[in-house]
């Protein structure tokens, strides 16, 4: 079971990550594309990230957007490290293009 974050722990976590905020107990950015195919694209890697990592976003797929939000189920629905880490890998994609 995975430990949720302190005020601190979230404070610093945002404070590494680029663009990303908090809305309660859930991580969200949200990706701009320059057509709808892109975004499509991102969606998928996302996926794939996330399966790898066992850990799995909300994601929202509109035209030329992409919204992915992050928390931990099984801390509580609150923050924990696994979704900092997921957003982290999910910005190693260098989206957007």
């Amino acid at each position: 079971m995975a430990q949720a974050l302190s005020e601190a722990e979230i404070n610093a976590g945002l404070a590494e990550l680029k663009d990303w905020s908090r809305a309660g107990d859930t991580l969200v950015k949200e990706f701009r594309f320059d057509n709808y195919l892109a975004g499509l694209a991102f969606a998928s890697s996302v996926g794939v990230i996330a399966e790898g990592l066992n850990h799995h976003p909300d994601l929202s797929i509109g035209w030329r957007r992409v919204a992915v939000s992050f928390t931990t189920h099984d801390a509580g629905n609150k923050l924990s490290a696994k979704d900092f880490a997921a957003a982290a890998a999910i910005d190693g994609l260098g989206y957007p293009r």
